[in-house]
């Protein structure tokens, strides 16, 4: 959530009235009750599996956070992807990468469902479709810094994966989670993201900036929630709405590819879109449950 310039707004049509300068603060309050909102979205995905387990038929709808990353980059033969307006009572705003989130992090979610319904490692089966050679080597890569192929079997330990590509950038993302099914609780232990954005100018300010999507995205996946009830804000203030802290950053490991036959593009937002359904896999994985919405919550016991 941001202000923008609503407030700057009413400061000048004060201003006007009185026909003088005028100082307008927002208390956090107003802030969060009048400031816009990361727009929701409703995403419809189905698909269609062939005898051998490849994927032939795709149909993706999101309705109403927007377009962005919304186009599949698995090689799928017959796909058809839309994206539909609706009007929302909450004022709706950008948010770091856009609706490439939500759309990234249900077609992951749902690659991960359609693995499992064909038998397949959630690894293998991304890579069985995947033609883009960029978007397959990060995957492959961050799978071997993760160590994928080895990963230990643990009680309530899961891991999880996924990929994406947004603004001519590449991103895989793998997660290893810890579930306390008695509490009804879960966290993050690791992260391990491979991110490539074309040739890199400066490694120090670009590995700064996909540390700060990390852990924006963490935020989305668990502690971070607008709650309403009868057409009010719930938990209009920082102590009521939780951001990530310290104490609850799990290991972040970072692994540039520097491409210098590439042109750079952007680098400070695509690597968020792959955190969220990859936290999401791990929970399916050690747990059976699939996540389909966020922030991620498990039943309670």
């Amino acid at each position: 959530m941001k202000s923008g310039d609503f407030v700057g707004l009413e400061a000048a049509r004060l201003a006007k009235a009185a026909g003088r300068p005028v100082r307008l603060q927002w208390t956090r309050e107003e802030e969060f009750t009048w400031a816009y909102y990361r727009p929701a979205a409703l995403i419809d995905v189905r698909a269609g599996l062939n005898a051998q387990g490849a994927v032939v038929a795709w149909d993706f709808t999101n309705i109403n956070s927007g377009a962005a990353a919304i186009n599949t980059p698995y090689a799928i033969p017959h796909a058809r992807t839309q994206h539909l307006r609706s009007d929302s009572p909450l004022r709706g705003g950008s948010y770091r990468a856009l609706a490439a989130n939500a759309n990234n992090f249900a077609r992951e979610c749902f690659m991960d469902e359609l693995g499992e319904a064909a038998g397949a490692d959630p690894l293998a089966f991304r890579l069985a479709h995947l033609q883009d050679a960029r978007l397959r080597t990060v995957l492959e890569t961050a799978a071997e810094r993760f160590g994928w192929a080895n990963r230990p079997a643990g009680d309530g330990i899961g891991y999880g994966l996924a990929c994406g590509t947004e603004k001519a950038s590449y991103v895989a993302t793998c997660a290893e989670v810890a579930v306390d099914r008695e509490q009804g609780t879960f966290r993050v232990q690791r992260l391990c993201e491979v991110f490539e954005c074309g040739m890199v100018l400066n490694p120090d300010n670009l590995r700064s900036q996909v540390y700060g999507c990390l852990i924006m995205a963490l935020g989305a996946v668990q502690p971070e929630e607008m709650l309403f009830e009868d057409g009010r804000i719930l938990n209009p203030r920082f102590s009521q709405y939780h951001v990530p802290r310290f104490s609850g950053v799990p290991e972040l490991e970072v692994h540039l590819l520097n491409r210098t036959d590439i042109d750079p593009a952007g680098g400070g937002e695509t690597p968020m879109v792959a955190v969220a359904p990859a936290v999401a896999n791990a929970v399916f994985d050690a747990t059976g449950l699939r996540i389909r919405e966020l922030p991620i919550k498990l039943p309670t016991p």
